[in-house]
């Protein structure tokens, strides 16, 4: 019965791992600033310009320990793995001691929430799998070839167990319920240019442009803003102002060539707008 309850730990095991890597990658694809990263675990014990690169590498070595474990038969991954664990353990009970302030970074940027006893628990729990895997013979799935109704619950109850233990699951449900409107939602740049870079606005202004990269970027709440100097068929030279919604699959695009005295045309995604624009006067009368 015991080696059945263990050996059907090791889909629990893997999956953590899993979820580890893809969350430890999206965090450093996202573009996290270094301050971001320096809430994030083992990183606080590196100099900054090295911190991304220590997360990148912790989700190597777990893609690496989870390829192992369902690959080989070779006992090394799973002791591997129990060392990682009893590490990791280690790690965040002096995190919680030294820095209180800190997040474990187990899961990317959902867990920079400073370190608790559920977290320690969590990597504790792990730990305790990891030692009766390591105990099992045999390797990969082959431990757990009949899904006896043991082996189901066992898998689940550990599953339930883990999700007790974390607090990520908590920071998904808030975010889900609690999105923040899109004036507020960190969007990189580099995000918003390749969506211009793909619409048909930018297409058609391409020939008008002296340079591809823009001489100005800002954001205004939802709306990218990106500048590049140009030149009209007429050698006018002029600035094309593109803006870029941050919102939604396929998010507006709109342009602006501007004059040295003018807004000449405003264009959109799929077509003109408007045409040519009159330049505002230099006075506006305002009623009390």
């Amino acid at each position: 019965m015991f080696e059945t309850i263990a050996a059907a730990q090791l889909p629990v095991v893997v999956l953590l791992l899993v979820l580890g890597t893809v969350a430890k990658v999206v965090t450093i694809l996202k573009g996290v600033e270094p301050e971001g990263l320096s809430q994030m675990g083992p990183a606080v014990l590196v100099p900054e310009r090295w911190r991304a690169r220590m997360l990148l590498l912790c989700a190597v070595v777990e893609l690496g320990l989870a390829a192992g474990l369902v690959a080989t038969s070779h006992p090394l991954f799973r002791w591997w793995t129990v060392g990682f664990f009893a590490m990791s353990t280690f790690v965040l009970w002096e995190l919680r001691r030294r820095r209180p302030d800190v997040g474990c970074g187990c899961f990317g940027e959902m867990s920079s929430a400073p370190v608790g006893l559920r977290s320690l628990g969590r990597t504790v729990v792990l730990t305790v799998m990891s030692v009766g895997l390591a105990w099992q013979d045999g390797g990969g799935w082959f431990p757990v070839p009949d899904l006896s109704w043991v082996t189901i619950v066992s898998a689940l109850g550990g599953l339930v167990l883990i999700a007790l233990l974390s607090p990520e699951i908590e920071e998904v449900v808030a975010r889900i319920r609690y999105r923040a409107p899109c004036e507020q939602r960190p969007v990189a740049a580099s995000t918003a240019l390749a969506r211009l870079r793909s619409s048909s606005v930018w297409q058609s202004h391409a020939e008008m442009l002296s340079a591809s990269e823009p001489t100005d970027t800002w954001r205004e709440l939802c709306w990218r803003f990106f500048s590049f100097s140009g030149r009209t068929l007429q050698g006018e030279t002029v600035d094309v102002v593109f803006a870029v919604y941050l919102s939604g699959r396929r998010p507006a695009v709109k342009a602006a060539v501007v004059g040295a005295n003018a807004v000449i045309r405003l264009d959109v995604e799929g077509g003109l707008e408007g045409g040519a624009v009159k330049p505002m006067p230099e006075t506006v009368g305002v009623s009390a």
